[in-house]
Protein backbone atom coordinates (compact mmCIF):
# COMPACT_ATOMS: atom_id res chain seq x y z
CA UNK A 1 0.00 0.00 0.00
CA UNK A 2 1.45 3.55 -0.82
CA UNK A 3 1.93 6.08 1.81
CA UNK A 4 -0.36 9.35 1.30
CA UNK A 5 2.71 11.13 -0.43
CA UNK A 6 3.04 8.72 -3.58
CA UNK A 7 0.14 7.07 -3.98
CA UNK A 8 -0.72 7.39 -7.76
CA UNK A 9 -3.83 6.75 -10.05
CA UNK A 10 -3.27 3.32 -9.74
CA UNK A 11 -4.57 3.01 -6.14
CA UNK A 12 -7.65 4.37 -7.13
CA UNK A 13 -8.59 3.37 -10.51
CA UNK A 14 -11.97 1.69 -10.79
CA UNK A 15 -10.87 -1.49 -13.43
CA UNK A 16 -11.61 -3.36 -15.49
CA UNK A 17 -12.80 0.35 -17.57
CA UNK A 18 -16.23 -0.51 -18.45
CA UNK A 19 -17.09 0.34 -22.01
CA UNK A 20 -19.79 1.41 -24.04
CA UNK A 21 -19.77 2.11 -28.36
CA UNK A 22 -20.52 5.24 -29.72
CA UNK A 23 -23.05 3.84 -31.86
CA UNK A 24 -25.04 2.99 -28.41
CA UNK A 25 -27.69 5.46 -27.76
CA UNK A 26 -27.81 7.88 -24.81
CA UNK A 27 -30.88 5.20 -23.23
CA UNK A 28 -28.51 2.76 -23.06
CA UNK A 29 -25.70 4.51 -22.00
CA UNK A 30 -27.38 5.88 -19.02
CA UNK A 31 -29.34 2.35 -18.02
CA UNK A 32 -25.36 0.74 -17.58
CA UNK A 33 -24.31 3.59 -16.10
CA UNK A 34 -27.08 3.12 -13.54
CA UNK A 35 -26.73 -0.80 -13.52
CA UNK A 36 -23.02 -0.83 -12.72
CA UNK A 37 -23.36 2.45 -10.43
CA UNK A 38 -21.42 4.59 -12.20
CA UNK A 39 -20.89 7.95 -13.76
CA UNK A 40 -19.23 7.57 -16.49
CA UNK A 41 -18.36 5.15 -19.44
CA UNK A 42 -15.36 4.60 -21.91
CA UNK A 43 -15.80 4.65 -25.70
CA UNK A 44 -12.43 2.82 -27.08
CA UNK A 45 -11.53 2.90 -30.95
CA UNK A 46 -9.53 5.48 -33.06
CA UNK A 47 -11.78 8.25 -31.64
CA UNK A 48 -11.70 7.24 -28.42
CA UNK A 49 -13.82 8.91 -25.70
CA UNK A 50 -15.54 9.10 -22.35
CA UNK A 51 -19.46 10.15 -21.91
CA UNK A 52 -20.26 10.92 -18.60
CA UNK A 53 -23.54 11.47 -16.29
CA UNK A 54 -22.88 14.87 -17.20
CA UNK A 55 -23.46 14.66 -20.70
CA UNK A 56 -26.26 12.51 -20.54
CA UNK A 57 -28.25 15.13 -18.62
CA UNK A 58 -27.45 17.90 -20.91
CA UNK A 59 -28.46 15.81 -23.44
CA UNK A 60 -31.75 15.13 -21.53
CA UNK A 61 -31.85 19.22 -20.66
CA UNK A 62 -31.92 20.07 -24.76
CA UNK A 63 -34.86 17.37 -25.12
CA UNK A 64 -32.90 15.14 -27.12
CA UNK A 65 -34.66 11.72 -27.89
CA UNK A 66 -32.65 9.05 -26.05
CA UNK A 67 -33.58 5.93 -27.89
CA UNK A 68 -32.01 7.73 -30.86
CA UNK A 69 -29.03 10.20 -30.21
CA UNK A 70 -25.79 8.07 -29.87
CA UNK A 71 -22.77 7.44 -27.58
CA UNK A 72 -20.74 9.15 -30.39
CA UNK A 73 -22.75 12.68 -30.49
CA UNK A 74 -22.43 13.35 -26.72
CA UNK A 75 -19.26 11.86 -25.81
CA UNK A 76 -16.17 14.18 -24.96
CA UNK A 77 -13.31 13.22 -27.29
CA UNK A 78 -10.50 13.34 -27.62
CA UNK A 79 -9.93 11.89 -24.17
CA UNK A 80 -7.13 13.20 -21.42
CA UNK A 81 -5.63 9.62 -20.34
CA UNK A 82 -3.09 9.57 -17.79
CA UNK A 83 -0.13 6.27 -16.61
CA UNK A 84 -1.25 4.06 -13.89
CA UNK A 85 2.33 6.10 -12.00
CA UNK A 86 0.47 9.22 -11.80
CA UNK A 87 0.66 10.71 -8.44
CA UNK A 88 -2.91 11.47 -7.15
CA UNK A 89 -1.70 15.67 -6.32
CA UNK A 90 -0.81 15.45 -10.57
CA UNK A 91 -4.22 13.62 -11.52
CA UNK A 92 -6.31 16.49 -9.46
CA UNK A 93 -4.71 19.28 -11.16
CA UNK A 94 -4.92 18.15 -14.86
CA UNK A 95 -8.55 17.62 -13.98
CA UNK A 96 -9.10 21.34 -12.63
CA UNK A 97 -6.92 22.32 -15.47
CA UNK A 98 -9.03 20.76 -18.26
CA UNK A 99 -12.32 21.13 -16.49
CA UNK A 100 -13.24 16.99 -16.08
CA UNK A 101 -13.92 14.55 -13.85
CA UNK A 102 -12.91 11.26 -14.88
CA UNK A 103 -9.56 10.86 -16.28
CA UNK A 104 -9.09 6.87 -18.00
CA UNK A 105 -5.49 5.05 -16.96
CA UNK A 106 -3.53 3.30 -19.61
CA UNK A 107 -0.89 1.12 -19.06
CA UNK A 108 2.93 1.22 -20.31
CA UNK A 109 1.55 -0.26 -23.72
CA UNK A 110 -1.05 2.49 -23.47
CA UNK A 111 -3.91 -0.24 -23.66
CA UNK A 112 -6.73 1.42 -21.21
CA UNK A 113 -6.87 -0.58 -17.90
CA UNK A 114 -8.82 1.71 -15.37
CA UNK A 115 -10.85 5.53 -14.55
CA UNK A 116 -10.40 7.58 -11.79
CA UNK A 117 -12.64 10.11 -10.91
CA UNK A 118 -12.36 13.59 -8.79
CA UNK A 119 -14.87 11.80 -6.15
CA UNK A 120 -12.05 9.22 -5.33
CA UNK A 121 -8.94 11.88 -5.47
CA UNK A 122 -10.91 14.24 -3.20
CA UNK A 123 -12.05 11.62 -1.17
CA UNK A 124 -7.78 9.66 -0.70
CA UNK A 125 -6.21 13.43 -0.61
CA UNK A 126 -9.27 14.78 2.26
Amino acid sequence: MSTESNRTVEDLMSEPIITTSPEATVREAAQMMHDDEINALFVPGAEAGIVTSSDIVAAVAEAADTTTVTVGEVMTSPVERVPRSLPLGEAAAMMTNFGIKHLPVVDADNDYVGIVSSTDITMALA
